[in-house]
């Protein structure tokens, strides 16, 4: 049975505001109530894991449990790649290309195995289990990417922000208007929403001295964290709503 949702405007706007607040909820852990990256990740990881689990044992879609994994996902990249980048040393670029290795290799064993990389066909523990590999790798990578882009391009938070949103622009272009593979336009979509989310993190939650609103990791999460909410009670009542028949 389809366990994942339609992809429309509406799960892009739900998948920036839940990355997002990976991006603050993760800083929020980590460095506001200072658990530190390891241990963050560690907590953060196993919440993904069992979110993770009981997403492949469900029989259907549950919109709740669904994006309760990409939220894990996200709060887990965030720790994760700040891990990688600073405790470990690796810093934004080298970091940034190991995950992008990692993440190439995921999709060369997923197109290897014979199994459809459209989200529309994901159907089995397989390729689910393919699929949120390949979605706690982009989120990781989106993480890296866009302290990358805040910090140390020169670009700042507005201006990181300013130039993912143009090539999420230039992606969905592509979409209305070429003939290239809807497949590969998604996981595109899917890896740069990721640094988005991190980018307009950065901008919410720094002070207005360093580019951003200033509302801090704790009033960005709990902004967040609401609107997220309400989203997935609309998505979840317009689903479930009985579908009108047409008349003879």
């Amino acid at each position: 049975m389809k366990k994942l949702p339609r992809v429309d405007l509406s799960f892009w706007v739900m998948k920036i505001c839940a990355t997002t607040l990976g991006e603050t909820a993760g800083d929020l852990l980590s460095m506001t109530l200072n658990v530190g990256y390891a241990i963050s990740s560690m907590i953060l990881i196993a919440v993904f894991l069992v979110s993770a689990s009981c997403q492949l044992l469900s029989r259907k879609h549950r919109p709740f449990l669904f994006w309760t994994v990409i939220l894990a996902t996200s709060t887990a990249g965030t720790t994760m790649s700040d891990y990688m980048d600073r405790t470990l040393g690796l810093g934004y670029v080298k970091g940034s290309a190991l995950l992008v290795t990692v993440l190439l290799g995921i999709f060369a064993v997923w197109r290897s195995s014979g199994y459809s990389m459209s989200v529309d066909e994901v159907q089995g523990p397989r390729m689910e289990l393919l699929y949120w590999t390949a979605v706690l790798l982009s989120n990781t990578l989106g993480t890296a990417l866009g302290d990358f882009l805040a910090d140390s391009s020169g670009l700042g938070f507005a201006g990181g922000a300013l130039l993912i949103s143009s090539l999420l622009a230039a992606t969905a272009l592509a979409f209305f208007f070429t003939r290239i593979s809807r497949t590969l336009l998604f996981w595109i979509a899917f890896v740069l929403t990721r640094p988005f989310g991190a980018t307009v993190g950065d901008v919410l939650t720094k002070p207005p001295a360093s580019g951003g609103v200033g509302f801090g990791t704790i009033g960005s999460s709990l902004v967040l964290f609401s609107v997220l909410l309400v989203l997935i009670l609309c998505t979840n009542r317009s689903s479930a709503a009985p579908s009108i028949p047409d008349a003879p």
